[in-house]
């Protein structure tokens, strides 16, 4: 049999369940590309056989970080590349986005004592390297966030602090996507951590997702991000995909809180036409395209 010429990389939980997949492949076949869906880290799979490999659901990488970017480096031909996976799969990136001018949401890595947490209502503690909201809560007591941010550090991961944002809990977060550096579609979030609830690890966004025009400002922000991209990862080359996750600042101004490269929900069936969107972007990349 003759190997898919593209190959959709997910995880062996979501081969079966992230609609995103089907999606692209029936677009892909409808502009005469054979594509199929494998997990990353199927035993045997001949990764070289394809022309292009395009990292999508591997969302069980934040546990297998370095098996997943030894997996990358030996796939000769990846979207988004190799660079792009090894400086976004850790959330230290937020760095270089503040250094380049780009507006984050304020965070504080690997705190210990309350005082560098700054004086807010409530805050976020996370993991650097995480997905899907795991290990990661929403504190009204500075101690309690810095207790989190002690255990994450016990457990050899690095702790980020950032203050919530108020607005999230009316506004949620706006979740912009670029097909080939082109804007795309937007949808909104609806909050997920709520007060209270400590860590938990089955939270899910699928419920709360609704299309949503974005304003000019969060465009340019989004647009913002993106160019530190080119600074930051110079052999990144134009993205296949991107999403920028923006919230509403205290000033009223959107600030990063995610930007996401490596294996972003799309929201492909909130979008008009997203899905024949990245698979043109794919086609363009083949060789006789």
């Amino acid at each position: 049999m003759t190997p898919a010429r593209v190959v959709l990389a997910t995880s062996s939980h979501e081969l079966d369940r992230d609609p995103e997949l089907a999606l692209v492949v029936d677009e892909l076949a409808a502009v005469g590309v054979e594509a199929e869906a494998v997990a990353w880290d199927e035993v045997g799979h001949d990764w070289t056989a394809h022309e292009l490999v395009v990292v999508r659901s591997c969302w069980d990488y934040t546990e297998r970080l370095g098996e997943f970017l030894a997996w990358a480096r030996a796939v000769p031909v990846l979207a988004n590349p190799l660079a792009v996976l090894e400086w976004n799969t850790d959330k230290t990136y937020l760095r270089d986005l503040d250094a380049r001018g780009c507006p984050v949401i304020e965070t504080v890595w690997d705190p210990t004592d309350v005082a560098e947490l700054g004086d807010h209502a409530e805050w976020v503690c996370k993991p650097s390297v995480s997905a899907g909201s795991r290990d990661t809560a929403r504190w009204s007591d500075p101690v309690d966030a810095l207790t989190h941010a002690a255990e994450l550090r016990a457990a050899g991961r690095t702790a980020m602090v950032q203050p919530y944002v108020a607005s999230v809990d009316d506004e949620g977060e706006t979740a912009l996507l670029f097909v080939d550096d082109a804007f795309s579609h937007a949808i909104r979030k609806a909050p997920l951590l709520a007060p209270g609830e400590g860590v938990r690890q089955d939270r899910s966004s699928a419920g709360g997702i609704t299309p949503r025009t974005p304003t000019d400002a969060q465009l340019d922000v989004a647009r913002t991000a993106l160019d530190v991209v080119a600074t930051a990862v110079p052999s990144a080359g134009p993205l296949l995909y991107a999403r920028v996750d923006l919230v509403t600042g205290a000033d009223g101004l959107p600030r990063v809180i995610e930007l996401e490269l490596t294996e972003p929900g799309l929201f492909l069936p909130w979008s008009d036409g997203g899905a024949g969107r990245l698979s043109g972007a794919i086609r363009s990349r083949l060789s006789d395209s």
